[in-house]
């Protein structure tokens, strides 16, 4: 199906596609193999404009809309998720600053946004990933600024070699918890008493660094509030909502991938003297496939324009999310098995998009914690 896009979405759709199959398809092969950061292909993204996507122009961005950026994410999933990763989590950074900062952060933090520098989000914690009220990272206020102390992990777009800037909540009031006792600052990767602990070595998206920061007496101005004091889990939550999006796009552009995969291998693969496509057996699991591909398209996109919209749209990206990561899965290994025993070889792409989106019903939410947001919404 051919969503009904508007002609600067289209445009990004093309420009993007065009730049992932020329420039970031050959190298996705080669990331996932060694795990290094795919600077080119994120300078080229930032060259054309994607990076500041979500910026406004006046900040040196490109003033694009939900769809431009769900289009732009998944395109470039198709090719490398590791990329995809990297762009989806850096938009939802772009996305908070935008909403949540003063003017002097904006004009400090998003150019260098749209050329590339690297922005991250750190939430979770060892013990705190789900139940985001069991943060222990604390900024204690003293003398007209916060002091950091804590360690965060899982966190994407803090490598050794990248990442520039980051939004951490930190607990500064435990008594209120989630309610008015968290807090979100903005800071620089450079920051004094802010140091990157182990980077973890992945199943999939190898190219996507996953870090743990650590703030030890971490002293930061109150300048790098970033929203007002106490409204840190309000920061989050809005955030997450937008970036939920971003990886149902990033889930949509994988299982698309897959499904083109299982459909040329089904054509090419000739046993008992005709093209397996012709199977009716394997033909129902491409249909089963091309129908939660559909569905799932359906959503993402339909949570892009609620966000348009505005007002309240985390039932809509919860299931977005939610849909979007398990029919990612669900095709993945539907592909693989349609390969047979090939898939499970590194020669053919399955065999890396298999590991890849396994990852997608986790991060920014797990499948579990989407039912619970959609559920609540429903008992409303």
């Amino acid at each position: 199906m051919s969503m009904q896009l508007t002609e600067e979405q289209r445009d990004i759709q093309r420009m993007v596609r065009n730049y992932a199959q020329e420039k970031i398809a050959p190298l996705a092969k080669e990331i996932d193999e060694t795990g290094r950061f795919p600077a080119e292909a994120i300078q080229g993204l930032a060259d054309m404009g994607i990076m500041g996507l979500n910026i406004p122009e006046e900040y040196g961005g490109a003033g694009m809309d939900e769809i431009c950026k769900v289009v732009a994410i998944e395109e470039v999933a198709k090719c490398c998720a590791s990329t995809a990763e990297i762009l989806a989590v850096h938009l939802l950074v772009n996305d908070i600053i935008v909403k949540r900062g003063t003017e002097e952060q904006k004009r400090e933090f998003l150019p260098a946004a749209a050329e590339g520098c690297l922005g991250a989000f750190a939430l979770t914690e060892a013990g705190a990933g789900t139940d985001a009220g069991g943060l222990t990272t604390k900024a204690v206020y003293a003398d007209g600024h916060y002091v950091l102390n804590g360690t965060k992990c899982f966190i994407s777009n803090m490598g050794p070699h990248e990442g520039h800037h980051v939004v951490v909540i930190a607990v500064t009031d435990k008594e209120k918890g989630t309610r008015g006792g968290m807090t979100a600052f903005l800071m620089k990767r450079d920051t004094s008493g802010f140091s990157l602990g182990k980077t973890e070595d992945k199943m999939g998206i190898r190219g996507a660094a996953v870090s743990e920061l650590i703030f030890t007496d971490c002293a930061v101005p109150e300048s790098c509030v970033l929203g007002r004091v106490g409204d840190g889990f309000k920061v989050a939550m809005s955030g997450l909502d937008g970036g939920r999006i971003g990886i149902a796009a990033q889930s949509l552009g994988v299982a698309e991938a897959a499904m083109a995969g299982a459909v040329k291998y089904a054509k090419e693969r000739v046993q008992f003297g005709k093209p397996i496509a012709a199977k009716q057996g394997l033909q129902w699991y491409l249909a089963d496939m091309a129908t939660r591909l559909e569905a799932a398209r359906l959503l993402v996109y339909n949570a892009a324009s609620e966000r348009m919209a505005g007002g309240d749209i985390s039932q809509a990206a919860a299931m977005a999310k939610y849909y979007a990561s398990e029919a990612a899965c669900y095709i993945c290994d539907l592909s693989l098995q349609i390969h047979g025993g090939y898939g499970y070889m590194k020669d053919y792409d399955i065999e890396r998009l298999y590991r890849d989106a396994r990852i997608l019903r986790i991060y920014e939410g797990t499948s579990e914690v989407q039912k619970m947001v959609i559920a609540r919404h429903v008992l409303q």
